[in-house]
């Protein structure tokens, strides 16, 4: 009797389908499909990377086979000629050893291990919180001379009051998820981040919608009618035209940060990030246990709070000596 032989139909590691795939190509799907399933936020970092990558390589194809260790290395010597900051750096390099594991786990690529001489850590930053007397300031601009710059403002006031809420979040916050009678500003957002796509299963983000942000929501009110949006910063109701019109979005409101940056003194500027970093400087300021800080961020890990907290203000620490030596 003979035994069949069973033969494994498993593509061969970094094959031909390997070596037509050009690496940038598949950075490149790897951002449609997060696009898709609703991940705006890291799809908007690879989406940076491939911006970056895409220069390095002047716009030639690349071939998923040669991208090695002495490729990760001329990449990483490039940018610090071009003068990016070992944080970017670094940043650029975790999104392609994400993107290069993935490959590995679809046969495109053998493992090869090409980031080991490379630095994918992170460093610690400036500051970027600001006190909270340059947040009352601001929200006492008079701005009825410029409706994009009263609208920045508005949202930056209002992130800070919904403990740092992304802009994101602000952007594609629907009317039917506020309820009145200072209930709660909810976000329909996969991974915390944005509106679910149909497919995709919701997981709500819940903030009490306080009487500053009350205030602030009916200014809107009706300056789009028949919008699904709080805010007139998307006008499309398709997620895909909606994403393109955020990302624009977003660069426009950190323009208008720095604008309003100016007005108030601010040498250290402001962004989008800015406001999330103040609630949580602030929280710390105010005695607020770290776990409830962690959790107002919507932080996995208290290690991550950690870091948003890890500069602690001069007059923080002044205050607590001061404190110890009136006991002298």
């Amino acid at each position: 009797m003979k035994t069949k032989r069973i033969e494994s139909r498993r593509p061969e590691v970094g094959g031909p389908s390997g070596r037509r795939i050009s690496f940038p190509d598949y950075l490149r799907r790897q951002i449609e499909r997060l696009t898709e399933s609703g991940r705006l936020g890291t799809a908007r970092n690879y989406l940076r990377t491939w911006n970056s990558l895409n220069a390095f390589l002047a716009g030639k194809p690349f071939p998923m086979h040669r991208f090695d260790s002495r490729f990760v290395e001329e990449y990483g010597e490039w940018l610090r000629r071009r003068g990016v900051v070992r944080n970017t750096v670094s940043f650029y390099m975790r999104v392609l050893r994400s993107v290069y594991s993935r490959a590995v786990g679809e046969r495109l690529v053998a493992q090869t291990y090409p980031f080991g001489n490379v630095y994918t850590g992170i460093d610690r930053t400036r500051k970027r919180a600001v006190d909270e007397r340059i947040i009352g300031r601001l929200s006492r601009l008079d701005l009825r001379g410029s409706a994009p710059l009263a609208l920045a403002r508005d949202l930056f006031v209002f992130s800070y009051c919904a403990r740092g809420m992304a802009f994101v979040d602000m952007a594609f916050l629907r009317r039917p998820g506020l309820r009145d009678g200072g209930g709660h500003s909810g976000c329909r957002r996969p991974n915390g981040v944005v509106p679910s796509p149909p497919h995709k299963p919701a997981q709500p983000l819940s903030v009490r919608l306080e009487p500053c942000m009350q205030a602030i929501v009916a200014r809107y009110a009706g300056r789009a009618p028949g919008s699904p949006y709080v805010f007139p910063v998307l006008k499309s109701g398709e997620f895909g035209s909606a994403y393109r019109q955020y990302q624009v979005a977003l660069n426009y409101y950190n323009r208008q940060l720095k604008r309003l940056a100016a007005l108030v003194g601010l040498e250290t500027g402001l962004s989008s990030y800015t406001s999330r970093h103040s609630w949580a400087t602030a929280a710390r300021n105010h005695e607020v246990p770290l776990p409830v800080i962690s959790a107002g961020l919507g932080h996995t890990s208290e290690h991550t709070t950690r870091i948003y907290l890890d500069c602690l203000e001069s007059s923080v620490i002044d205050r607590a000596n001061r404190a110890i030596v009136a006991c002298l």
